[in-house]
């Protein structure tokens, strides 16, 4: 490909993360074209194609599915996988095998072994696939990247990291939502942590070798009720809020209006009355103490690198935001949500002895695209150069080489948690491909 080639794009499930990345997509029009949407759900297929100008509507092309547009011949240069989790693999393979490169939304599979099954058959296929893993795109990290690569802070021997996901936001995606039982989706360190996952191999730069875990699920379950009650929260007797994870709050709190429109197509225009409807059947409408969820609503992580390096990290429901502290034999990096609201900075470096300490001034998003703290807008500006100018996946930002380690690791952390063993991650990876293990 050519510098001023116009990157043709597929979208394969038009839910939220492919409309994102299509939005941000059509920002650059002299870069991409959007070629052909699919999805089940008609509508969120025609949204992306509404995404495009108006003069290539008409030749964008619409299927009912991925099997649907998969059927034909190579339609674009990329397609974009946003499909559910447990719906990664069959799409992404066949695609590989048609001729396409990839924009995959994370987790890479469902599985362990079809994740590193991925990674292999991109390999052999010389297909390039970039992971969503959209925290290496955001100043922040990069900036505590740079940090650490410039020696700042000397060697790097240990770090504490937090991923604090929201009380709300754990009980509508990972006790209500897609994600709430590991049997149907992903285990909770995968789902939603394999982030942290990443970006904590990316920054230390070396591979994890091993690692232990503890975690339950505490809080969302039956016997935190106080007293019986209805499985439905629109059949409450008691007043909307009173229960902060009472589900009628979509209808009165514009904020989480912009939860339920990630499952809710109607979410912003629709009634009262209508939502009410919805959610006397939908899972998203369920009490919070009755689901079928089974995720861990705490887990730590302990975690062994090359060179002696440990670390730590955290996943709870009851916080909001990511925290992190790195140390260094000359100073300590602190940042994160934490210490951006209680001081001294986002970002501050603090040497161990004598100076001052530094606060890294970041650029304010507030004018730009703020989605994942600008890590969206970050991946789609880079999408561009990963698969047109780079000598090769080695040189790409995030590829699925290097995303299935943080895979690998994430699944590793809860076979720890499963077992309470000390883990050791290659040989994880081999019993996995083996077939010994079954992740």
């Amino acid at each position: 490909m050519t510098t001023n080639h116009r990157l043709s794009l597929v979208g394969i499930g038009c839910g939220s993360r492919t409309r994102t990345y299509m939005k941000l997509a059509m920002e650059k029009q002299e870069q991409y074209r959007i070629v052909a949407a699919a999805d089940p759900v008609r509508v969120r297929a025609e949204k992306v194609r509404d995404f495009a100008p108006e003069s290539e509507r008409a030749t964008i092309r619409m299927f009912s599915g991925a099997e649907e547009l998969l059927s034909q011949p190579r339609l674009a240069d990329v397609a974009i996988i946003g499909t559910q989790d447990d719906y990664h693999y069959g799409p992404c393979k066949k695609a590989l095998e048609i001729g396409y490169n990839v924009l995959l939304e994370k987790p890479i599979a469902k599985t362990l072994r079809e994740a590193l099954e991925l990674r292999d058959l991109a390999g052999s296929l010389n297909r390039r696939v970039v992971v969503c893993h959209v925290l290496r795109y955001t100043q922040f990290y990069r900036a505590i990247k740079k940090i650490i690569d410039s020696g700042e802070i000397g060697e790097v021997i240990t770090f504490n990291a937090n991923e604090g996901v929201g009380a709300f936001h754990f009980a509508h995606s990972f006790v209500r939502g897609h994600w709430g039982n590991s049997k149907t989706s992903t285990p909770m360190i995968v789902a939603k942590c394999c982030h942290d996952m990443d970006i904590l191999y990316w920054l230390m730069g070396r591979k994890c070798l091993s690692v232990a875990s503890f975690g339950e699920l505490t809080y969302f379950t039956k016997k935190s009720l106080a007293k019986p009650r209805s499985e439905r929260c629109v059949e409450w007797e008691s007043p909307v809020g009173e229960d902060p994870y009472d589900a009628r709050r979509y209808t009165t709190e514009e904020e989480l209006r912009r939860w339920l429109a990630m499952v809710y197509d109607r979410a912003h225009e629709a009634s009262v009355e209508e939502v009410y409807e919805w959610l006397k059947t939908s899972p998203w409408g369920r009490d919070q103490f009755q689901c079928d969820n089974n995720q861990p609503d705490h887990q730590v992580a302990i975690m062994n690198f090359e060179g002696g390096l440990t670390g730590t990290f955290t996943m709870t429901a009851f916080e909001q935001g990511r925290h992190i502290e790195i140390y260094g034999t000359k100073g300590k990096i602190r940042a994160g949500v934490f210490y951006k609201e209680n001081g001294p900075g986002e970002i501050s470096v603090t040497p161990h002895f004598g100076g001052q300490t530094r606060v890294v001034e970041l650029e304010d998003l507030s004018g730009g695209y703020q989605g994942h703290g600008g890590g969206d807008w970050g991946l789609m500006e880079s999408l561009y150069s990963d698969m047109c100018t780079v000598a090769s996946s080695a040189d790409m930002t995030t590829s699925i080489e290097a995303s299935a380690h943080s895979h690998v690791m994430a699944f590793a952390v809860e076979h720890a948690r499963l077992t309470g063993q000390v883990v050791n991650v290659a040989e994880f990876e081999q019993q996995v491909l083996k077939g010994e293990l079954n992740y």
